[in-house]
């Protein structure tokens, strides 16, 4: 498998791997934007020469779009292999990739996001533990980070209290988001009407800064419902999901 790393100077030619290829797509636009106000902060985004959905992403922890002490860590934000390129060794390959460019930048480790049982769009926990990543910490609501270090004397990275312990006194449905995820460009407006238009209560909080990220009551900053102060889910609703799951809380 040939990779490449995207970059400011190729990004507008680059497919993105996990959104559509039309780069006029305001799905594709959102994530593009958030890609290119992020690599001056560090971030990396390795690919696929091929389309399709093979590819990590990370950045400094000191940067990332999660409320984590992790100073002196690399996050990996997605490391993603899907469809006809799982079962040859490209997670591997990414996931090599990232360590020795963080070796190289002075890191202390890794640390990224799983959970107790598997969630859409977290790392695979049973993975992470075959590649020697130790469990660190876990939220309230079962987010678990985990962290490989580069040094045995390495401190563990932790969740903030603000999102291990997350207190949110609004009822009805509170949704947190980021353009880091590419599809809540186009969904969340689309579920945002349908709550207006049936008088549910209902607030999108868009997540735009690194501040706002690493402050924020949720570890999973792309994308999370709460309902009635408690975490629902990371996976993102279209307009159909997000009426069946109005009429099973109604």
């Amino acid at each position: 498998m040939e990779y490449i790393k995207v970059t400011m100077d190729n990004i507008d030619q680059q497919h993105i791997c996990c959104a559509i290829s039309n780069n006029n797509d305001i799905q594709v636009a959102s994530k593009k934007n958030w890609l290119k106000q992020r690599f001056d902060d560090g971030l990396v985004f390795l690919k696929s020469v091929d389309r399709g959905k093979c590819f990590i992403e990370y950045i400094p922890a000191e940067n990332a779009f999660i409320p984590i002490e992790a100073d002196g860590y690399m996050y990996i934000n997605c490391l993603w292999v899907a469809g006809s390129f799982k079962g040859h060794g490209y997670s591997n390959d990414l996931l090599n990739y990232c360590i020795q460019d963080s070796k190289n930048k002075g890191k202390k480790g890794l640390c990224i996001l799983s959970s107790e049982k598997k969630r859409p769009f977290l790392a695979d926990p049973k993975y992470l533990k075959y590649k020697g990543f130790i469990l660190a910490d876990e939220t309230d609501y079962h987010i678990q980070l985990y962290y490989l270090p580069f040094d045995k004397n390495s401190l563990p990275v932790k969740f903030k209290n603000c999102c291990k312990h997350p207190d949110i006194s609004d009822m009805g449905y509170v949704l947190y988001y980021s353009h880091q995820c590419p599809f809540n460009a186009k969904y969340v407006p689309i579920i945002s009407e349908i709550a207006n238009e049936r008088n549910i209560p209902f607030k999108a909080i868009l997540i735009d800064d690194k501040i706002q990220a690493q402050n924020a009551p949720t570890a999973i900053t792309t994308y999370s419902l709460f309902y009635n102060g408690e975490f629902l889910t990371n996976q993102q609703f279209n307009d159909k999901s997000f009426l069946k799951l109005i009429e099973k809380n109604s």
